[in-house]
Order: C-alpha cells, then sequence, then structure tokens
C-alpha cells in the first residue's frame, strides 16, 4: 500500500481565507510584524481601525500580544513619539491618524524621521475612494504632500492590495 504524504506549506497564514475588513487586515498585519505600541490620534476616518485595535487588545489571536494605543494631545506628538520609541527600542514606530489635517500635522515627524533615518510608518485614514480629489470633509492630498518628506508613501485604492501594501512596509 503507497503512503500519501501532505505537504503543508508553512507560509500559509492561519486566517488564510477568512473575509477581515480592512481595519482588521491593517490590525493583523501589525500584529503578525511584532508591533507592539501603537501612537496615534482617532477621527473619523480611520475610527473602524481603532475599532479593530481595541478588539484585538480584548483577545489578541493566535497568541499575539496586545498593542497598547497610546494617545498623545495630536497627531505630531504622536508622531514624534512614534519616532521616539523607534530611536529607543530599535523598532519600527507605528502612528496612526484621520485622514486631511490629522494627517497633515504628521508632516514635521515623518520629515525629521527621514532627515535622521529613523523607522517609522505611519498609517493615515482617508476619506471613500469615490470622494478623493472632490474636496471633501477633511480631506488632503496626503500623498502628494508626504511625498516631499517621506522615503514611501502609498495610497491604497484596492482593499485587495491592503495587505501586501502594510506588510512590505516593515
Amino acid at each position: 500500500m503507497k503512503e500519501s504524504h501532505a505537504i503543508v506549506d508553512a507560509t500559509v497564514h492561519a486566517l488564510a481565507g477568512q473575509v477581515m475588513s480592512g481595519a482588521e487586515i491593517v490590525v493583523q498585519v501589525l500584529a503578525d510584524e511584532g508591533v507592539d505600541t501603537i501612537f496615534g490620534y482617532s477621527g473619523g476616518a480611520i475610527l473602524p481601525t481603532y475599532d479593530a485595535i481595541f478588539v484585538h487588545n480584548q483577545a489578541p489571536k493566535r497568541g499575539a500580544q496586545r498593542m497598547p494605543l497610546i494617545v498623545p494631545a495630536n497627531e505630531q506628538g504622536a508622531g514624534f513619539m512614534a519616532a521616539g520609541y523607534a530611536r529607543a527600542s530599535g523598532k519600527v514606530g507605528v502612528c496612526m491618524v484621520t485622514s486631511g489635517p490629522g494627517a497633515t500635522n504628521t508632516v514635521t515627524p515623518v520629515r525629521d524621521c527621514m532627515a535622521d533615518s529613523i523607522p517609522i510608518v505611519v498609517i493615515c485614514g482617508q476619506v471613500p475612494t469615490a470622494a478623493i480629489g472632490s474636496d471633501a470633509f477633511q480631506e488632503a492630498p496626503v500623498a502628494n504632500i508626504m511625498g516631499a518628506v517621506a522615503k514611501h508613501v502609498f495610497l491604497v485604492t484596492d482593499a485587495n492590495k491592503l495587505e501586501a501594501t502594510v506588510r512590505h512596509r516593515f
């Protein structure tokens, strides 16, 4: 009798095949990448991701650790806190802010990090894809603004590219 052996691909994620929201995908990638602290200031466009962080912190999946959310007085403070964390820990600092003025308030810490080669990832909310370019409430051309001060800037408009885009930043 011939013996059958199943080949298991060790690179398949335990959550592969599950339907997840964009916010859940972002949080899962952060957890997979070992992010243990997030610095951020909330606002309308990023609230679903903040909710996903709170859900994750209540019961982290697959033995992942909690990711405390440190809330400063403003978005610029969140960016500088993420930068200080990166300098002190040697890890990537993560900052999460909302669209428009929330994102533009991170320009100074992003430029400071670029000049000093400090690794941070800033995750910004954005208006719905259909509203981009319409001068919608709290819309700003963040990709254009940050393009002058950041190493890489990505505007994800295809949900199917979200996981790969966030994961690749680390």
